[in-house]
C-alpha cells in the first residue's frame, strides 16, 4: 500500500511538472527587440529582406543572420521511446521535449521537438532529409531498430550537416569512456578482453561497434539475444548489424558463453544475468547492467559473488550512471560551433577521452555540491562523471571541435582553440569573463594567501584549485588529520604539509610568537595574557590575521563561517593602523546584462559622509581591478533634493566632499536606484548628470539596503557574486560569507593574490 500510495504521488507530481504554470517544458522567445515601428522594420519587413538575399548570394552566412547554427532538431516518430516501447509520435512528445531542455541546459542549444507520424523508415528519412534548411544538425530520438539504422544511414549520406542517433552513439560513447576507465582500474586491455553482450538493438550494435574502434577483437565478442548466441547461420531475429557478430559456435545460450568474459555488457532486460553466471566469468569482471528502469543483474547479488566486479547500470540511485546526457549537448556544442557536416568516428573517440579523462580529473567543486553525500573519487564506484559538471562543456566540446577540424569536416574551424575552451568556460562559470583580468595579475606574483576554516571542504577544494590554476601559495589552518581526511573523502588529489602548508592551531612552534604579537596589540584593551592565549589557540581568524601581520603570510581569507562582524573585529584589532581601515565592502553581482558592484553591504551599518565618501573611492579603485571604468551612483530616498530625509542629506554631504577635491572617475548622486540604471529616465529627471549611461556601481547610504539589494540579485536575479571584498585594508585581508562556494573562494584568492600597489 505504501509503495502504491508513493507510486500514485510520484504520477500526480509528474504530471502537475508538466502541465503547470503552463503546459509542456519550453517555449519559444525572442532574442531581438521589437518595441517600435524601427525594430518592427528591421525584423520583418523591408529589413528582413537583405538577409533573405544574403543567404541566397552564401547559404553558408545563414548561421550568421538566422539561428540555425545554434538549432537542433529533436525528430522521432515514437516507435521505441525510453523503456515505452512502441507508443506513438504524439505521445513521444514530452520525452522529446525534456531532450530539448537537456540540450538547452547543458549546452546552450536551441532546439525543436519535432515528432512525425510515419513508420515507414526511408518516408522518414525523406521528411527529415527535406528539414535540413531549418537546422544545424539533426537529433534522432527513439527510433525502433533495424529502421534507426536505415533512417541514420540515409540521412547522413544526404544531409550537410551532423545527423547523430543518440540511442546508438550517445550510449556508445558514455559505455566507451566508462569502459576505458573500468579497464584501467581493473589492469586489463581492450585488446585483450573477453566481451559478452545480451541485446541486439540499436545501442547494443552501436555499443560494440565502438569497443571494436578502441580496440577489442571482432573474435572476442560474443553476442546474445531473446534467441540466444548470434551465431553463423542463425535465421531467427537476425538483422544484418547483428549477422556482423555472429561467432563460428556450436555454443548456444548465454549462460554457455559467459565463463572467462572480461566485460559483460547490457541492454537488454531485467534479471538477464545471473550471480551463477557472473561466477563463470574472468577476475575482477566489468558488468554494464544498462536496462531500465531493473538492471540485468541487482548490484547487491553482484557484490555476494563477485566483489572484486565494478558494475554500471543506467539508474541515478547506484554508482556509474550511464546517461547519454555526459555525451550528446557536448559533442554538438562542438559540431556546431565549427560548422561540421557530420559527426565522425575521430569526434566520437574525442568525446570518449574527454569525459572518460574528466573522471580521472579532480572532481569539480560545482558536481560535489550537485551531488552532496557522494564520494566522488576516480576508482571502482566512479568511472565518469556526473551530468552537472560544469566542466563538461569545455573539455568535451573543445575535443570535439578540434577532431573535427583535425579530420577535415569543420566548415568553419576556429582560429585558436584555447581561446574557444575559454570561451566555453565562460558560458559555464559566470565569473569567468570578469574575472580574467585580477587572475592576470595575480599571476605576475607569487603570494601566500591563508584560509582562516581550512578545514571546511569547499576552501579545500578552493586550495586544490589554487594549486592547479594560479601561482599564489595557500596556507590552511586547521588540524592536520581533520584536513587530510576530509580532502581524501573529497576525492582532492593535495596532501597536507606536500602541497600546501599548515598551521595547526592546537600544535604549532610559532605560538607563543602568535599570541605575544597578539597581547602586545591588545594589553591596553582589556586583553590578558591569559585570553591571549585562549584566544590564539582557538580563533582561527586571529590566527591568520597575526600571520599576515607577522608576515608569514600576505593575505586572509575568513568568513566561511559565523558572522561578518565578528570577524571583522579581529582583523581591525589586528591589521587596522591609522592609514589601513576597513572603509566598506563592495560585492560583484555578475547578471545576463553584466556586472554590477554593490556597496558598503557590511562593514558600515549607518555610515557618515566621510565613510560613504571614503566608500565610493575605494569602489572606484577596485572596479579598475576589473578592467571596468566607474560610473558609480551614490543612492538614497531622496533624489537630487527632493527629500529632506536622513539617507538624502547624508548622500549629499559625501558629494560635497568628493566635489572638494579633483577625481579621475564619474560619480553622481543623490538618486534613486532605478534613475542609476536607466539613462534615459535620469537625463529627463536631471540632465545635467554626470554619469554616462547605466551606473556600473551603487552605493547605499546604509547597509540594509545595500545587503538587501544584493541578495535580491544573489536569490532572485539570477546574480553570481563576487566578494565581498574588503576595501580599505590593503588587501591583507578578506570575509567572506557562508553562502559563498569553492569557486567563490577561488575568485577571492585571486583578488587576495594581487599586491595593493597593482591597483592603485
Amino acid at each position: 500500500m505504501v509503495d502504491d500510495s508513493r507510486k500514485e504521488a510520484l504520477r500526480k507530481a509528474a504530471l502537475d511538472y508538466h502541465e503547470f504554470p503552463k503546459p509542456g517544458k519550453l517555449e519559444i522567445r525572442a532574442t531581438k527587440p521589437l518595441a517600435n515601428g524601427r525594430d518592427l522594420s528591421l525584423a520583418y519587413s523591408p529589413g528582413v529582406a537583405e538577409a533573405c538575399l544574403e543567404i541566397k548570394a552564401d547559404p553558408s552566412t545563414s548561421s550568421r543572420y538566422t539561428s540555425r547554427g545554434n538549432l537542433v532538431a529533436v525528430i522521432s516518430n515514437g516507435s521505441a521511446v525510453l523503456g515505452l516501447g512502441n507508443i506513438g509520435a504524439a505521445a513521444s512528445k514530452p520525452v522529446m521535449e525534456g531532450k530539448a531542455v537537456l540540450f538547452k541546459k547543458f549546452a546552450n542549444i536551441d532546439c525543436f521537438d519535432i515528432e512525425v507520424n510515419e513508420s515507414d523508415p526511408e518516408k522518414l528519412a525523406d521528411i527529415v532529409c527535406s528539414l535540413e534548411p531549418t537546422f544545424g544538425a539533426i537529433n534522432l530520438e527513439d527510433i525502433k531498430a533495424p529502421d534507426c539504422f536505415i533512417v541514420e544511414q540515409l540521412c547522413r549520406e544526404r544531409m550537410n550537416i551532423p545527423v547523430f542517433h543518440d540511442d546508438q552513439h550517445g550510449t556508445a560513447i558514455v559505455v566507451g569512456a566508462a569502459a576505458t576507465n573500468a579497464l584501467l582500474v581493473q589492469k586489463k586491455k581492450f585488446e585483450d578482453i573477453k566481451v559478452v553482450s545480451t541485446g541486439g538493438g540499436a545501442a547494443g550494435i552501436a555499443c560494440l561497434n565502438m569497443l571494436l574502434k578502441l580496440g577489442v577483437k571482432r573474435e572476442n565478442v560474443w553476442l546474445c539475444d531473446i534467441a540466444g548466441l548470434v551465431y553463423e547461420g542463425r535465421t531467427e531475429e537476425m538483422t544484418p548489424q547483428k549477422a556482423a557478430y555472429a561467432q563460428k559456435s556450436d555454443l548456444r545460450t548465454l549462460d554457455d558463453v559467459v565463463e572467462g568474459a572480461d566485460l559483460f555488457l547490457g541492454l537488454s532486460g531485467p534479471g538477464v544475468l545471473k550471480p551463477e553466471m557472473v561466477s563463470k566469468m574472468a577476475k575482477a569482471p566489468i558488468i554494464f547492467a544498462l536496462a531500465n528502469p531493473n538492471p540485468e543483474i541487482d548490484p547487491a547479488d553482484l557484490a555476494k559473488v563477485a566483489p572484486d566486479a565494478i558494475i554500471a547500470t543506467g539508474r541515478s540511485d547506484y554508482p556509474n550512471q550511464v546517461n547519454n546526457v555526459l555525451c550528446f549537448p557536448f559533442i554538438f556544442r562542438g559540431a556546431l560551433d565549427v560548422g561540421a557536416s557530420e559527426i565522425n568516428d575521430e569526434m566520437k573517440i574525442a568525446c570518449i577521452e574527454g569525459i572518460a579523462a574528466l573522471a580521472r580529473a579532480t572532481t569539480s567543486a560545482e558536481a560535489a555540491a550537485a551531488y552532496s553525500g557522494e564520494r566522488m573519487t576516480f576508482g571502482p564506484d566512479y568511472l565518469i562523471p556526473k551530468p552537472f559538471d560544469p566542466r563538461l562543456m569545455g573539455v568535451v566540446a573543445t575535443a570535439v571541435a578540434r577532431a573535427a577540424m583535425e579530420s577535415g569536416v569543420a566548415t568553419r574551424p576556429v582560429d585558436d582553440i584555447e581561446a574557444y575552451k575559454a570561451s566555453l568556460d565562460q558560458s559555464v562559470f559566470k565569473s569567468a569573463m570578469i574575472m580574467r583580468p585580477v587572475f592576470a595579475a595575480a599571476s605576475q606574483v607569487e603570494r601566500r594567501i591563508a584560509f582562516a576554516e581550512g578545514e571546511n571542504e569547499s576552501v579545500l577544494r578552493a586550495a586544490n584549485a589554487m594549486i592547479e590554476e594560479t601561482t599564489d601559495k595557500p596556507i590552511l589552518i586547521g588540524r592536520p588529520d581533520v584536513i587530510a581526511m576530509r580532502a581524501e573523502r573529497a576525492g582532492l588529489k593535495i596532501r597536507p604539509g606536500v602541497d600546501f602548508e599548515i598551521v595547526n592551531p592546537e600544535s604549532d612552534s610559532r605560538y607563543r610568537q602568535y599570541w605575544q604579537a597578539y597581547h602586545g596589540l591588545m594589553q591596553r584593551k582589556g586583553v590578558t595574557p591569559d585570553l591571549a592565549k585562549a584566544i590564539v589557540r582557538t580563533n582561527t581568524t586571529a590566527i591568520g590575521a597575526i600571520m599576515v601581520q607577522q608576515d608569514h603570510a600576505d593575505s586572509l581569507i575568513c568568513g566561511t563561517f559565523g558572522q561578518y562582524l565578528w570577524h571583522l573585529n579581529y582583523l581591525t584589532q589586528i591589521l587596522g593602523t591609522e592609514k589601513l581601515h576597513p572603509v566598506g565592502a563592495l560585492s560583484l553581482m555578475i547578471l545576463e546584462d553584466g556586472p554590477l558592484f554593490i556597496a558598503d553591504t557590511h562593514v558600515h551599518p549607518e555610515p557618515t559622509p566621510q565613510q560613504i565618501a571614503e566608500t565610493v573611492i575605494a569602489t572606484a579603485r577596485h572596479i579598475r581591478r576589473f578592467r571596468t571604468e566607474p560610473q558609480i551612483a551614490l543612492c538614497s530616498h531622496s533624489q537630487f533634493g527632493n527629500l529632506d530625509c536622513d539617507t538624502g542629506r547624508r548622500m549629499r554631504a559625501a558629494l560635497e566632499i568628493l566635489d572638494s577635491e579633483p577625481r579621475d572617475f564619474a560619480y553622481e548622486g543623490e538618486m534613486h536606484t532605478d534613475s542609476a540604471l536607466d539613462p534615459e529616465l535620469r537625463n529627463r529627471i536631471f540632465p545635467a548628470s554626470r554619469l554616462t549611461g547605466p551606473a556600473n556601481a551603487l552605493v547605499f547610504a546604509n547597509a540594509d539596503a545595500a545587503s538587501g539589494v544584493r541578495n535580491i540579485l544573489k536569490t532572485k536575479g539570477g546574480g553570481l557574486e563576487v566578494g565581498p571584498i574588503l576595501m580599505g585594508l590593503g588587501n591583507r585581508a578578506h570575509v567572506v560569507t557562508p553562502s559563498i562556494t569553492a569557486r567563490g573562494l577561488l575568485n577571492m584568492s585571486a583578488i587576495a593574490g594581487t599586491p595593493v600597489s597593482e591597483y592603485g
